[in-house]
This record gives C-alpha cells, sequence and structure tokens, in this order.
C-alpha cells in the first residue's frame, strides 16, 4: 500500500505543501523473488520526461554565458577522450569520466562562487571544476602524476578534486565520505555566526557561504550520506546536497541501490530540506535549479537537495565494460539526449550561435586540450623520495623539545587532581587560550536543553572529563553530537579544514569502529594524499582499556595496534594526571590529528594523581619517562601496565634484581632513543602492553631492538601482553585474560636465567 508524505514546495516552506505518493519498494529477483509484471524507470522513459520538460527559457543568461556553458562541457567532455586516448598508450593510469554529467555541474558551477562558497565534489564533477576555475592544463597534470597537479602532485587517481585556491578541500576515491566534511565545513559557519570571536577564525567566513556536495546514485546507500543529511536539516545548515543520478552504481542499476528506485522521494521526510528533482542534461534547467537551491541557503532556510537524473554514456571506468550489463537500446536511448549533442542544438536553432561559430569553438578546445596533454606527459613526475613529505604537519613539530618541553621547569601547586581532573581543567585553559577549539562528541555537554542548566548539576561526558565546560564556553563550542561516531569524526574534519580546532570525543574507543573509516582514509591521510593543500588537525579523545571489573568485551579494548598502523596520525597514552594534563596541551597545539588514549581505569587513581603544573606545561611526543632507575632488565611499557610493572619493579628488586622501567607516554612516535640506551646498559628486555600478544604493538618494539641492538643483547626480546581473546566480564575470567603484574614479574624472572 502506498504511504503520502509532505514535501516542501519549490519557495521553500510549508505553506503549500504538495502531497507526494511513495512507491511501495520492489523486489528483485537478487531477493529470490520474480514479480509478475517488473517495473523499472528506463533510460529511455526517462528521456522522455526531460523532453517533455524542456523550454527555450535563457534563465536571463546572455548569449557570451550561454556559449560558456557548451564551452565548458565540450571542454570536459574532450579532457575525458584525451584521458582515455593516453590511458590506451599506456601514458595515463587511471581515467575516470565525468561524461554525461555536464550539464548539471556546468549549471551549478554558474550558480555558485568559487572561493567563496565551499565545495566537496566527487570524481564525477570535472565540468563544475572547469567552471569554477581549475583548467585542463592542471587537469592533465593530475592525469599523468606530474609534480605540478594541484590536486595531489601525483599523489591520488585523476579526477580526485582539490584545490584550496577555489575552496575545494582534498576529496578522496571513498564515495560518500565527504558528506559529512560537507557538513562540517558549513557548521563552522554556522557557529562562527552564533560566536563572534569564531569569525576570525573560521577561513573564508562571509556569513552566507554556501557549501556544495555531490554523490552518484550508488552513494546514497552509505551511512555516512544519511548522517550528514540529517545533521545538516537538524542544524538547517546551509548544504546543497546534490545526487547525480545515472541509473548505475558501476553495474548495479539504481532500483536495487534504492528503495522504490527514486532517492528524492526517500528523503522527503527531513524537515527544512528544500527539494528539486531535474533534468541534468539540461543546463539552463540546472542553472535554474541551482539558482533556487542557493539562494534557500544563502538565506539560512535550511538545507536544499538536487536530484538530477544524468546519462552515463561511457563505462564506470576504463576498468570496466558497461556493455557487460547495459543493453544497446539503452546505451542508444542516452545518446539521443547528450547534453553536449542537445546543447549544441539549442544554441543553433535559438540563433545563438551557427553551427560554423561552433565548429571554430570546439577546435580551439581541441587545441588547447591537445597541446595541455603534451604538456603534461612531458612534464617530471615527483621525485621517489618525495613520498616522505607531508605525512605530517612540516610546520609545527610536536617533538621539537625546545618548543614543546617546560617539563623540567614545572611548578606544581594545590592539592593534587585525578587524571580527570587535570585534563578537565587543559581543557578549560585551552578553550580559554584558543577561541577555535571546539568540543564535541556523545554527552560531553552540560545539558544539550540550555533552560535546565541552573536546575541541573550537569552531565559532561560519561567520566565527567568536559564538565562545566558548556557552562564557561557556551554551547556553540561545547556540544552534543548524536550517537554516530563517524558523525563526529566527519563533521570534525570539516570545521578542522575551514579553521577550527576541534578536540572530539568517541565516548568508549569500543565503538571507535563506526568512525575508523573516517579516522584512517580522510582524518590521518588528508595532508598527505594532497601534498600539504588541505590539512584537519584534530585530537580524538577516546577512553580505553580494561581492569574494570565487568568492563567486558565492549568496554575494555586497547587497540593501540590498529591505529598505530596508520600513517599521518599522532597517538598519545598518558598513564597518570601530570602526563596527561602536559601531553593534551601539546596535542591541542600540534598541527597534526591526533588520538589521545584515556585509560579509564586510571581515570581516578590516588597513586597517579598530581598538584596542577600551570598552563604552559608541555610535554612533547617521543619523549619517554624513566619511572625507575635500574641495571639488570628494561622495561618498556605504557598505560596501565606502567603501574603494575612498577609494582613488580619493587618485588623483584628485594630479589636483587633492578630494572629500568620506561613509560613511552606517545606510542607515535616513540622515543628510541631511551630505549636503546636502556638496552644497551641492562641487555635485557621485556615489553608490556594491554592488546593481545600476537601481531601486537610491542612487537614493533621488540623486532626493531634485536634488529638495531642485536649485540647488545644477552637474552631474546620478551613480551607480555593479553591472550589472545577478547576481555571477559567475569571478574576472574578478566584477570586472566589481562596482563596482570605476576606475569610481569615472570618474564623478567626467565629472562635473567640467561
Amino acid at each position: 500500500m502506498a504511504t503520502s508524505v509532505r514535501k516542501l514546495n519549490t519557495k521553500g516552506n510549508n505553506s503549500e505543501a504538495e502531497t507526494v505518493v511513495a512507491e511501495p519498494g520492489k523486489v528483485t529477483e537478487a531477493d529470490g523473488f520474480v514479480p509478475e509484471a517488473k517495473v523499472q524507470e528506463t533510460t529511455k522513459a526517462a528521456a522522455n520526461d526531460r523532453a517533455a520538460a524542456r523550454t527555450n527559457d535563457r534563465r536571463g543568461l546572455d548569449e557570451k554565458t550561454l556559449i560558456g556553458i557548451y564551452r565548458t562541457m565540450y571542454l570536459s567532455r574532450r579532457i575525458d577522450d584525451k584521458e582515455i586516448q593516453l590511458k590506451g598508450q599506456n601514458k595515463i593510469f587511471f581515467q575516470i569520466s565525468g561524461a554525461g554529467h555536464e550539464a548539471v555541474l556546468t549549471g551549478a558551477a554558474l550558480a555558485m562562487k568559487p572561493a567563496y562558497d565551499w565545495f566537496f565534489p566527487y570524481y564525477r564533477d570535472r565540468a563544475l571544476m572547469l567552471g569554477l576555475g581549475m583548467t585542463a592544463q592542471e587537469m592533465l597534470y593530475s592525469s599523468v602524476g606530474a609534480e605540478p597537479d594541484p590536486n595531489s602532485h601525483g599523489r591520488q587517481m585523476p579526477s580526485h578534486w582539490g584545490a584550496t585556491r577555489l575552496n575545494v578541500p582534498s576529496q578522496s576515491s571513498c564515495t560518500g565520505s565527504q558528506a559529512l566534511h560537507a557538513v562540517g565545513a558549513a557548521e563552522a559557519g554556522y557557529r562562527a555566526s552564533l560566536v563572534k570571536e569564531l569569525q576570525k577564525v573560521v577561513t573564508g567566513f562571509k556569513g552566507d557561504e554556501v557549501v556544495y556536495m555531490s554523490v552518484g546514485d550508488g552513494t546514497t546507500s552509505e551511512g555516512e550520506w544519511w548522517e550528514a543529511l540529517n545533521s545538516a536539516c537538524n542544524m538547517k545548515l546551509p548544504v546543497i546536497f546534490v545526487v547525480e543520478d545515472n541509473g548505475y552504481a558501476i553495474s548495479t542499476p539504481v532500483e536495487v541501490n534504492t528503495a522504490g528506485g527514486d532517492i528524492s522521494k526517500l528523503v522527503t521526510g527531513f524537515p527544512g530540506l528544500f527539494i528539486q528533482k531535474i533534468d541534468g542534461t539540461d543546463p539552463l534547467g540546472s542553472y535554474a535549479a541551482f539558482k533556487d537551491a542557493v539562494e534557500y541557503c544563502r538565506e539560512r532556510k535550511g538545507p536544499a537537495f538536487i536530484h538530477a537524473k544524468v546519462i552515463r554514456p561511457y563505462s564506470h571506468s576504463l576498468s570496466d565494460d558497461e556493455k557487460l550489463y547495459r543493453p544497446e537500446e539503452e546505451r542508444d536511448a542516452d545518446a539521443r539526449i547528450d547534453p553536449i549533442k542537445t546543447y549544441a542544438e539549442f544554441l543553433m536553432t535559438e540563433g545563438i550561435c551557427s553551427s560554423e561559430q561552433l565548429e571554430a569553438l570546439r577546435k580551439e578546445v581541441d587545441e588547447e586540450v591537445n597541446k595541455a596533454a603534451d604538456i603534461a606527459v612531458a612534464t617530471p613526475q615527483p621525485a621517489p623520495e618525495t613520498a616522505y613529505r607531508n605525512v605530517y604537519s612540516p610546520d609545527v613539530d610536536p617533538t621539537d623539545r625546545t618548543l614543546f618541553d617546560t617539563e623540567n621547569g614545572a611548578e606544581l601547586s594545590g592539592n593534587p587532581g585525578t587524571m580527570v581532573d587535570l585534563i578537565n581543567r587543559c581543557m578549560h585553559e585551552e578553550m580559554e587560550r584558543d577561541p577555535a577549539i571546539v568540543v564535541f562528541g556523545e554527552d560531553v555537554a552540560d545539558a544539550s536543553r540550555e533552560e535546565y542548566l541552573e536546575r541541573v548539576k550537569g552531565k559532561g561526558g560519561v567520566f565527567k572529563v568536559t564538565a562545566n565546560l558548556q557552562r564557561k564556553f557556551g554551547s556553540a563550542r561545547v556540544f552534543n553530537s548524536p550517537l554516530a561516531e563517524a558523525n563526529i569524526v566527519g563533521r570534525a574534519v570539516g570545521l578542522s579544514l575551514r579553521g577550527l580546532k576541534p578536540v572530539i570525543e568517541i565516548q568508549f574507543f569500543d565503538y571507535i569502529f563506526p568512525a575508523m573509516h573516517q579516522i584512517r582514509n580522510e582524518v590521518a591521510v588528508m595532508r598527505w594524499r594532497s601534498d600539504g593543500e588541505s590539512k584537519c588537525p584534530m585530537v580524538i579523545r577516546v577512553p580505553v582499556g580494561g581492569y574494570l571489573k565487568g568492563g567486558a568485551v565492549y568496554h575494555s579494548q586497547s587497540g593501540t595496534t590498529l591505529f598505530a598502523h596508520t600513517p599521518g596520525l599522532r597517538i598519545v597514552y598518558p598513564s597518570n594526571a601530570l602526563d596527561a594534563n602536559g601531553l593534551l596541551r601539546t596535542s591541542i597545539r600540534c598541527d597534526d590529528p591526533v588520538m589521545f588514549l584515556e585509560h579509564k581505569h586510571l581515570y581516578r587513581q590516588v597513586y597517579n594523581k598530581s598538584a596542577y603544573p600551570g598552563s604552559d606545561f608541555l610535554i612533547p611526543f617521543g619523549k619517554a619517562k624513566k619511572v625507575r632507575e635500574g641495571l639488570d632488565v628494561t622495561i618498556v611499557t605504557f598505560g596501565a601496565l606502567v603501574e603494575r610493572s612498577n609494582q613488580a619493579a619493587k618485588r623483584l628488586e628485594q630479589k636483587g634484581i633492578t630494572v629500568d622501567l620506561i613509560d613511552l607516554r606517545t606510542l607515535v612516535p616513540y622515543d628510541w632513543e631511551m630505549i636503546a640506551e636502556s638496552v644497551k646498559k641492562t641487555s635485557r628486555v621485556v615489553v608490556a602492553h594491554e592488546d593481545p600478544i600476537s601481531y601486537g604493538y610491542g612487537a614493533e618494539i621488540a623486532a626493531r631492538i634485536s634488529d638495531e641492538l642485536f649485540e647488545y643483547l644477552d637474552a631474546p626480546v620478551r613480551r607480555v601482553g593479553a591472550t589472545d581473546t577478547f576481555v571477559a566480564y567475569a571478574p576472574q575470567v578478566e584477570d586472566f585474560i589481562l596482563p596482570q603484574s605476576d606475569d610481569v614479574e615472570k618474564a623478567v624472572l626467565e629472562l635473567m636465567k640467561y
């Protein structure tokens, strides 16, 4: 049975809402059911719909602009054709085209402002980038992987757009992940509009800038795309969500990806969303739709949604052959409504441009593309050793002990505080110092309903680490997120790209994995993939670890190994309150993404309390701490195992064995110099960590010691870790699984036998 839903009218308000009947979901043979009659919106049927809707309305554009539209579309197509030719000659290595999408993209570029608005396109958006100001030469530099490529300097595939001069941050291959970045970028402007102080720090704040974000129809199946729509509508952000629907996600047709085969019908329930479904092969109709959407967003009425039906005259990419799954009839139907053909006919029919003039224009474009290709092919690729460039910030080095080490001169004062106390105080002081800092995550605010603040104590995080930050700095800078980890990290990317400094919280490490895609494929790699053109520094605070008595499988994970293997991400893991304060301050002032791991068991321990070191207390990354001095065995560890190892060392000392105990404090980078110095002194090493012992972080330390310090060793390098299982709920089973003080002591005693 069909259901009725409401949709905004074209003016973007609810007063004259029309009723849309949503079709029941279709069932395909892939589900094991063959319907009596298959119902599918074919390309041919869509073409007939478009033809009926076409008009000769020039949309107020002069003839020069109308001809310019054709030039942009044709130039886009010819660059695609040139890349295909170069691929056949083995002069480029990958090709994915924007063919068939040129009309809607040219219309979008014409309606928006480059270097004023913000753009998060996807790989089909060649014509948009040309319309915004990228050149054929720049695109062909990208095609051959040349050093001058502005998108990535030879690091990414062609059509992975990035142009900071045009407000186009670096885009990845991951379909849909940029939707949350777009929301974050729009949110930066929104929060700046609420706090005047932020207007000075948000890059490109104008007060009415609009954010463009596009995907193909297949990407609307991604959960992060829906999360982005939800947040944009919730905050009424000026984001234009564009779906370029060419009917296929590689070989999978739209009705298999999308319930009912029509994404614009599925989004009608989002409040304040201005929805338009358009013929994306009509550049003038597309321009008009974008003009309306831009106006709606500039007036801060909310987000807009444009569902553009387009065609795909070429295969998904040169790695795909569409003849394997698309019949000739369907491909011929696409060809009949190809915008390069139909718009040229419009220009001639309307007397705007003669066939001779169009032919001259095409010749001019062909010459431009051929010349650009010849130059690109002759341009050198980056030198091999440049691979090391821009993994981390070249401007701010958190390992620099002349800039980030005030540890020795710190003067402690006041009553001793727990790790929670000193982290909280650090955030208070840093937010006071730097107005660019915003704090958000699940339950981090005192109370989202501000009217309750005078009547309630306030939440301030499940561990109270962010207590009173909202009260002090306001709800525009400290706020709760939806219960969606990818949403938190993805929005932080967009906020960071525009100059804010997100300090975000993932409530428990065990639930970080929905955000792992954003952390690994976007956050950590942003600077490197753009070769320094884009960056997204942030601090990701994460409570971790076991020893909780009842934490069980989903509240006891440590997981350091999983993220330590990610270039571009720095990892901090303090074991006490004082170190947590100094390392968090360095993390916030760092210019790289930092994962700041806070062991839950250590939050309120008495033994690791500290008086306050002052607001300029800094501990550099890569500087370990010598907890005990000894001569017989080196123990390298971090987190909760520091104190467990210390207790073992005290018992060992009674047996005449002295331990050199090293607390790494930061895992990426780690202090190799201190480890090497200690091993040369003791000749025996135990590496202890809380993760399962196999394939763990400790294996890296052990392997490097064996490789570089072999001649100094008198015994094998021994590792202590958890069992290769998960953590159980029952306390005695948890104790068996996690490494204990006795395990460390036993490992040392065994080494002393050599």
